[in-house]
């Protein structure tokens, strides 16, 4: 594999990262000479590198573990840091200086509010004592259909205050994706937004709350105890048959007396319960504890260099993973920045005006945001020279080389890019940044501290420079408890240790490069098998991306005559037609820029793509679809109709 263009070079190793790692070196007489050797220690002496993480990262605890980690016989049987008892919110809400701000949120109408951190603790005491008096406690799950804005953090903590749990979706999910989520976990108060902004429209949700409300309230041994209204765009007036309803605003106001309480819960009691994408059924209820915390502070602090009064934004919903891990930077003093409704409304000006505004020294976003600011040679620099912008991350799916290019030529040539790559699974990234390291085009950076990621080939070795399955040998803490649903442990087994035997098997097709960095090829199931030899879709993405004519596509591998063919389904960009000599100049650049396995069998065109709610391409709905089998839950796209332009195509007969 070539050596990639260097992008950037840090200027500076006056890092989070240099001070841990010279902490550790000090106190164990230890000597790194550079990040491979110093990862190299932390899963080599995976315990001690915890351990000390724990403690140097200020994690405030009601009492000390006994050992750091308890393991099983199978990886999934570990318990981490036993004996130990913590509070999550807690350490989210008494790290920040009382008169500094902790959230900030920008809304699509241009509204503003801000919650100092003092602020912020009487919204969560209200709505802790208010819970409270629900009979809420600990191991009781609390959940909010609501957008990326202050009801949700103020939920979450005053749900975890008191040891119960957390779990959201977005507004915009439709009637059987939120029950599809939250009847399996039989919550005992629902909080929600009447309405929410898309594209300058108020679109109201009382309808959909009707029936989401409706179904929790009669399912199977419901606890059911509220719905709670929160009034976010205009006061609601009418509940209609929303079951017990209650209003937000109507919550009586805590005593000059009164005081947040934490209740104690172990590292082995949940904390957030988060949700597959369920494309190929229900959603999996996968249940996270207090690990969380400590594998957000370390990624936040040392691999983003995240400190104590530094402005974080993460562009994101309540229904996507990064929401419950930028929520986390509270934990480290940090202001975080909030956003709801369209990015690009009422122009793509939107979230970079705010980022200049607010010297926004973090800018997290999708690989798709950042793809259409390119499509639309979008030149943020030339307006917004953003000077206090340190770092933008991309997550969601690989970034393509021209992406990388983009945000350096268009957007500020001295920052760090940090393409990162993890998973709800895990609540956090196995690869991400590292403020000491350079910047390659097209990969991401390095293997995330304590995390034993290795790729392994067909044959279950380790290799480098070499494309194969994603794995991680050792246990980590972020790693699940269980699965809601799941006594006998056999879905969660069945998810991550299938492929190989006591190993946690990712499902991404990736590399270690030359550079000791990272690429992800796409999800190991969506890769393509042409002859034999395993291709990952993002190589023909990144060619793809770069043709203008281009607006976006997909790939799929079919089955055909006892092997498998490359099929590309294309949206042209507008007045674009597919003929003989577009198709032609896409597979010569595939070809090119590829290999010629790489290049597809056909070309075809299709008016939509579809997606997950959180904006994830579907490659597999659309080979089940392709290949006449049904998709089983619908519910979990964004645009479920999108798919019947992939049935029955004459061109893709067998």
């Amino acid at each position: 594999m070539a050596t990639q263009n260097i992008l950037w070079t840090p200027s500076s190793k006056e890092t989070n990262l240099s001070r841990f790692l010279g902490h550790l070196e000090t106190k164990f007489a230890k000597s790194f000479s550079d990040y491979v050797s110093f990862h190299k220690f932390s899963v080599d002496e995976f315990e001690l590198f915890w351990k000390e993480w724990l403690s140097y990262s200020g994690l405030k605890l009601h009492k000390e573990p006994q050992k750091t980690i308890e393991r099983g016989v199978h990886f999934a049987n570990s318990e981490w840091f036993p004996g130990a008892l913590y509070n999550f919110a807690e350490n989210l809400l008494e790290v920040g200086d009382p008169e500094s701000f902790a959230l900030v949120f920008y809304s699509e109408d241009g509204k503003i509010q801000k919650l100092k951190y003092s602020e912020l603790k009487q919204e969560v005491l209200k709505l802790q004592k208010h819970l409270f008096g629900l009979g809420v406690k600990k191991g009781d799950r609390v959940v909010g259909l609501v957008p990326n804005a202050p009801i949700s953090t103020i939920g979450m903590l005053a749900t975890t205050s008191l040891g119960a749990i957390w779990s959201s979706a977005s507004p915009d999910f439709g009637v059987r994706g939120i029950l599809d989520r939250f009847e399996q976990i039989n919550p005992k108060v629902l909080i929600s937004v009447e309405s929410y902004l898309f594209k300058g429209k108020q679109i109201p949700i009382i309808d959909k709350l009707e029936e989401v409300s409706i179904q929790l309230a009669k399912s199977t041994n419901s606890e059911f105890k509220q719905t709670l209204v929160y009034d976010f765009v205009e006061p609601i007036k009418d509940f209609g048959n929303i079951q017990n309803p209650f209003r937000y605003n109507e919550i009586s106001p805590p005593k000059p007396s009164d005081q947040l309480s934490y209740t104690s819960i172990s590292f082995s009691d949940p904390v957030y319960i988060m949700f597959s994408s369920g494309t190929t059924g229900l959603p999996k209820c996968i249940v996270q504890g207090g690990g969380v915390l400590l594998n957000h502070t370390k990624e936040l602090s040392l691999h983003c260099n995240v400190s104590k009064h530094d402005r974080f934004f993460y562009y994101t919903t309540c229904g996507w993973m990064m929401w419950n891990w930028s929520q986390s930077v509270l934990a480290l003093g940090a202001t975080l920045y909030q956003f709801d409704g369209n990015p690009f409304h009422p122009s793509w000006e939107t979230l970079w005006s705010m980022a200049e505004k607010e010297s926004i020294k973090v800018f997290g976003t999708s690989a798709k945001y950042l793809s259409v600011l390119e499509e639309e040679n979008i030149n943020v620099k030339s307006k917004y020279p953003l000077p206090e912008l340190k770092v933008i991350l991309s997550t969601g799916s690989p970034l393509p080389n021209s992406g990388f290019r983009y945000v350096y030529q268009n957007i500020k040539k001295d920052l760090q890019l940090s393409s990162i790559s993890g998973g709800t699974d895990l609540n956090g990234c196995f690869a991400l940044g590292n403020p000491n390291l350079p910047v390659f085009e097209g990969e991401i950076q390095c293997k995330g501290l304590g995390m034993d990621v290795q790729v392994f080939d067909d044959m279950g070795k380790s290799v480098s420079n070499q494309k194969g399955e994603l794995v991680c040998p050792t246990p980590f803490p972020s790693m699940p408890l269980f699965f809601w649903n799941d006594e006998s442990g056999a879905k969660y087994k069945s998810a991550y240790f299938e492929t190989y035997d006591n190993i946690w098997c990712h499902g991404d097709f990736a590399s270690i490069t030359p550079e000791n960095g990272l690429v992800i090829y796409g999800r190991s199931d969506a890769t393509l098998n042409p002859g034999g030899v395993r291709i990952g879709t993002a190589d023909i993405y990144s060619v793809v991306s770069t043709i203008p004519e281009v607006k976006d596509s997909v790939i799929i591998g079919q089955d055909y005559k006892d092997d498998v063919r490359v099929i590309l389904f294309l949206v042209t960009a507008d007045g674009v037609l597919l003929d003989e000599s577009l198709i032609k100049k896409i597979k010569d650049r595939i070809k090119l820029e590829t290999s010629p396995r790489h290049v597809p069998s056909l070309v075809l065109s299709v008016p939509e793509i579809p997606y997950t709610v959180n904006g994830k391409k579907v490659e597999i709905a659309v080979k089940q679809t392709v290949a006449g089998l049904e998709v089983k839950n619908k519910n979990a796209l964004a645009n479920p109709n999108s798919l019947n332009f992939f049935k029955d195509r004459k061109e893709l007969q067998v």
